[in-house]
């Protein structure tokens, strides 16, 4: 093998490393799932570890390091936002200064000086790419185009909030950007902290609440022009301003202004955890529909400015899956590609491959399926290491010498309304669990949504379940005839499959509307009748496009509950150790890592040894 391109994101959220190899892709993963502390923003040491190992390399093959944006541009920006509008902020300036002459400004020292302590000494070339160019490569470079026009939004990166690209061949070239403050990323991070959430975490959650919102309803409707009138000017190309009276994340240490909001919304900012009431569902549902209006704005923008009839997407808010899905719904390109890590962990893979094709001017070919591998990047373990962990403990289990066997067992539990842990093969790289750090169960189950968030989840009952369904099945179960392999998309249910609404549904508490069984796939059928998917392929997953075979076999149904294997606060688990720990501190009933299959019946005995320690913070 030739030279390699390490890539990192860090001290921001979701540290990352991946690792280039020829323009290979070799391994990516997040440095949270090796130290078990959710969106960690430290150093990604482990991560970096783990993708030399995977490569089986030195420093000696590192052509360089790439970090996924530039320190001195973002200082420029901190210090142009403070000025703009000091006095404002001169507490947060107080405390942000300090960190920035210590570390952040001085990064190429601190990566050099971190990398030494894990034994990378030689004298590798430490390059920096602009933030925005990281996700876009991230986005064009693994797709399956040679060209396309490229959408990248978030909060910020230095400057810039939202781009639009063009990539062609081994090239991007960015042709338009939004400046901070003025981000479509950090409007929706104000209603997630308004709505009670936490930001950068939980922005996912209001999208998960914004179909309890009553569509068209007078409530809806007047926070959507409120929102219109009074916090964001949009334009017709989908670039907007915000009203910066009304926000504090530019030099604050809140999002918003809280008094300014509640007088504009009438409701107070909700504190975490406390009760969700309507007016913050049909909250969530205004900020979504103005979100999805200006991702379509900006769709239409780049389809424009590139004249491509692919898109592809990165960015934080990239992982908005409904805005996703009416993109494709409007039907704007012909085929819609996005990064499966579009947050800030794929920065890291995107500074990679910004540097193996751009900046060293590598050939790039285009994968037909894509080059991310089913995002299956991180590490896999062997039997030896699951039996070192049996062993240990003296864990009675039951091994199946062939996969078909096992299979055909595991279809047959989730039939009887078990709750799988699954553990197969190598981590996915990005939010997603897809099929080999998963929990699995019946979509048909009506009880399976509830049992699921509240018994093994430890999360609001209010979120949602996707579903995984056969590549080839999937038209059975949605309209949308495309592949959904990252579960990036969200899709209406097949009307045919759905059951009527009671004339009074939307009168009803949320958890009345919550537990009405919507469809023949109750536990996957979101409560405005869409579901986030996931289609499987048998050339990227076979051993989990077996299960569902088999699960097919028995039932009709091509289809089974898919959702990340941690409980809430938890990173994905990343060790055979991690996952066992996970499955005796849960009601999932049983656990097959790798080919070993572990009942919770058997094991009660082992509950205390294993639940020592294991505490997560809310997210």
């Amino acid at each position: 093998m030739g030279k390699a391109v390490l890539g990192i994101s860090a001290f921001y959220h979701d540290s990352a490393a991946a690792l280039i190899q020829d323009g290979k892709i070799i391994a990516a993963a997040q440095e949270e799932r090796f130290t078990r502390k959710k969106h960690d923003d430290g150093f990604p040491a482990n991560a970096i570890q783990y993708c030399l190992k995977e490569a089986g390399i030195d420093a000696n093959s590192l052509e360089c390091v790439v970090f996924y944006d530039k320190p001195f541009i973002k200082f420029e920006r901190l210090l142009e936002t403070y000025h703009a509008f000091a006095p404002k902020g001169l507490i947060s300036f107080i405390n942000a200064i300090p960190v920035w002459l210590k570390d952040k400004l001085f990064m190429k020292s601190v990566v050099q000086k971190q990398l030494k302590l894990i034994g990378l000494t030689s004298k590798i070339p430490i390059l920096f790419t602009e933030h925005h160019l990281s996700h876009a490569a991230s986005a064009f470079f693994p797709s399956p185009f040679d060209e396309a026009a490229i959408l990248t939004i978030d909060g910020v990166g230095e400057w810039t909030t939202t781009a639009i690209s063009h990539g062609k061949g081994n090239q991007i070239t960015i042709l338009k950007e939004l400046h901070f403050p003025h981000s479509i990323g950090l409007l929706y991070s104000a209603f997630t902290y308004y709505c009670g959430f936490r930001v950068n975490s939980g922005e996912y959650k209001l999208m998960g609440l914004a179909p309890y919102g009553i569509p068209g309803s007078e409530r809806v409707e007047n926070f959507r022009k409120l929102i219109y009138e009074h916090l964001v000017d949009v334009r017709p190309d989908g670039s907007l301003l915000l009203n910066m009276k009304y926000f504090n994340f530019a030099t604050g240490l809140t999002m918003c202004n809280d008094s300014k909001w509640a007088k504009l919304f009438g409701i107070p900012r909700r504190s975490e955890e406390s009760e969700i009431t309507q007016p913050y569902m049909d909250m969530a549902l205004a900020i979504q529909l103005v979100t999805d209006e200006i991702v379509l704005k900006l769709a239409a923008t780049a389809k424009q400015l590139c004249g491509c009839k692919n898109l592809v997407m990165a960015g934080g808010v990239a992982l908005n899956c409904v805005s996703n899905g009416k993109i494709y719904e409007k039907g704007i390109f012909e085929k819609i590609w996005i990064q499966p890590a579009a947050g800030d962990a794929g920065g890291a893979l995107g500074a990679a491959l910004a540097a193996w094709y751009q900046y060293l001017d590598h050939e790039r070919v285009a994968d037909p399926d894509d080059s991310m591998q089913g995002a299956y990047l991180g590490p896999s373990f062997s039997d030896h290491e699951i039996r070192k962990l049996i062993q240990r403990s003296d864990i009675p289990n039951r091994y199946f010498p062939d996969f078909d066997d096992l299979a055909k067992h595991t279809a047959e539990l989730i039939n009887s309304g078990k709750v799988i842990g699954w553990f197969q093969g190598r981590m996915e790289f990005g939010p997603r669990a897809l099929g080999n750090r998963s929990i699995i169960g019946d979509a048909r189950n009506p009880e399976m949504q509830k049992k699921m968030n509240l018994k093994i989840k430890f999360r609001e009952s209010f979120r949602p379940f996707a579903p995984a369904i056969l590549e080839e099945d999937i038209a059975e179960f949605c309209p949308y005839n495309t592949k959904s392999p990252y579960m990036l998309l969200v899709m209406p249910v097949l009307a045919g499959r759905c059951h009527k609404l009671p004339a009074d549904f939307n009168f009803g508490d949320i958890y009345s509307r919550l537990y009405f069984e919507r469809s023949d796939v109750p536990a996957i059928t979101h409560i405005d009748y869409s579901a986030r998917v996931q289609t499987v392929s048998k050339s990227t997953n076979e051993r989990f496009w077996k299960v569902i075979s088999e699960f097919k076999k028995l039932t009709g149904y091509g289809i089974v509950i898919n959702t990340s294997y941690n409980v809430r606060g938890e990173p994905i688990v990343g060790t055979p150790s991690d996952a066992f720990r996970c499955f005796m501190n849960t009601e999932i009933d049983y656990l097959v890592l790798n080919n070993f299959v572990f009942d919770k019946t058997e094991l009660d005995y082992l509950k205390d040894e294993f639940a020592k320690n294991y505490q997560f913070s809310a997210d």
